[in-house]
């Protein structure tokens, strides 16, 4: 008995990483400091020191890039986060930017 060889086929896949998006947050005259720490704990899962630095960063510099995550996941918390502060009656603006 023969061993008939057989063709294999090689199939090279590239496992490409999804693009990574920026939500950045904006400072207004009106939305209190003590709510945006809440929004970067609670929604983008900051610890308090992170959440209060990110805060006077963009209360001084007027916006700051507080995150970094795939696009469906960066829209999903700035929705939540503006749905929150909306309810709350804040001005409160989050824009998502290709990183």
């Amino acid at each position: 008995m023969s061993a008939q060889g057989s063709l294999q086929e090689k199939t090279i896949t590239e496992v490409k990483e999804p693009g990574r998006y920026n939500v950045i947050m904006y400072n207004d005259d009106f939305t209190t400091m003590e709510f945006v720490v809440e929004i970067l704990e609670e929604i983008f899962h900051k610890n308090s020191m992170e959440a209060e630095i990110l805060m006077l960063t963009v209360h001084k510099s007027g916006k700051a890039a507080i995150g970094s995550y795939p696009y469906d996941i960066a829209v999903s918390k700035v929705n939540a986060a503006l749905s929150r502060a909306k309810s709350a009656g804040f001005p409160f603006r989050m824009t998502v930017e290709e990183a």
